[in-house]
């Protein structure tokens, strides 16, 4: 058995596990504009870990970590995008009803 192989689809096939994991909440948050209930820390942290993954497979030619990283780093910054969207409209509607 060719192992090489065997490790080069295991990577695969964990790349597209671990992209796949962010389409559903990354549609929800698209169609719903609600990210109320997400982190925005976790997914600041998450987008900085997945774009140092990215070059880290770009400099080891690694191609399984260079395209789930470079999809999944593009999908959890729309989430990231429509999070700090979201804060930036509640406080300036929370200002608006402060005001008289």
């Amino acid at each position: 058995m060719n192992w090489d192989l065997f490790f080069e689809i295991v990577g695969y096939i964990a790349a597209c596990g671990t992209t796949i994991s962010f389409v559903p909440q990354a549609i929800k948050s698209i169609k719903t504009h609600d990210t109320r209930n997400i982190s925005l820390l976790m997914y600041v942290l998450f987008v900085v870990g997945t774009a140092c993954w990215l070059a880290y497979g770009i400099y080891t030619t690694a191609w399984p970590v260079i395209i789930a990283n470079a999809i999944t780093m593009v999908l959890a910054s729309i989430i990231l995008i429509l999070k700090i969207c979201n804060l930036k409209k509640e406080k300036a509607e929370a200002e608006i009803e402060k005001k008289p």
